[in-house]
């Protein structure tokens, strides 16, 4: 463990600081020496641990990553094991998006600031930053495909991958922009109420995601 004021200290500054600055900006309007003033450190000790700005970001993926894929393919082997396909279905679902709304620690795998980030840098198309968030979810997302795909075997495969991106979108705009919610329903709904929000985008994309199979008899129904 690092002393007060040492090397960890002043790793987990810079990548905090960067966090930020890349979820308020975007990735390529900051540079190195944004990123040290806001850590108080100095350039040379944001080379030192990160090599650069792409350096940088992937030890941010990494950070938050490794703990919500983790999350997402613990629960996605229970759902995997429920019998029923539509509960199966909303199991699946619900293992997606339970953790990137389950920790309100930016630092902890979730949060809305790693999530703002993402939406900024997806929307940047910076070849580094799409390489890198394609190695940090692609595989996890694909086999949540799969899964949707074993609860759904006669859906075409091209239109389940169109409504995961649907899903993703709802994620992310969910999580930075919660406030819109309360303000369009005039207090009624509260966009910061987790809960509420996993079950209606659950409720959502299940119905998208049925309407691609074709209709069957209900005795051809899997129960």
């Amino acid at each position: 463990m690092g002393k007060p004021g040492g090397k960890a200290d002043a790793r987990a500054a810079v990548l905090d600081a960067a966090e930020r600055l890349f979820s308020e900006r975007g990735f390529g309007a900051v540079s190195l020496r944004e990123i040290a003033r806001a850590a108080s450190v100095n350039v040379g000790s944001v080379t030192y641990h990160f090599r650069d700005k792409l350096g940088l970001l992937e030890a941010i993926y990494d950070l938050h990553t490794r703990p919500i894929n983790a999350r997402r393919l613990e629960l996605l082997g229970e759902a995997r094991r429920v019998t029923e396909r539509g509960q199966r279905l909303t199991a699946v679902l619900r293992a997606y998006l339970v953790p990137a709304f389950s920790s309100s620690n930016d630092l902890a795998g979730g949060g809305a600031r790693f999530t703002r980030m993402r939406a900024l840098l997806s929307a940047e198309g910076d070849p580094d930053a799409k390489r890198i968030i394609a190695e940090a979810f692609d595989t996890t997302t694909e086999t949540f495909i799969d899964a949707i795909q074993e609860c759904l075997p006669a859906a075409p495969r091209d239109e389940i991958v169109w409504q995961s991106h649907f899903l993703l979108g709802s994620l992310y705009y969910t999580l930075i922009n919660p406030e819109r919610i309360n303000r369009l329903s005039h207090g009624a709904a509260d966009g910061h109420d987790r809960e509420a929000a996993i079950r209606l985008i659950v409720q959502a994309t299940s119905a998208s995601l049925r309407a691609l199979e074709p209709a069957r008899a209900p005795a051809d129904i899997d129960t």
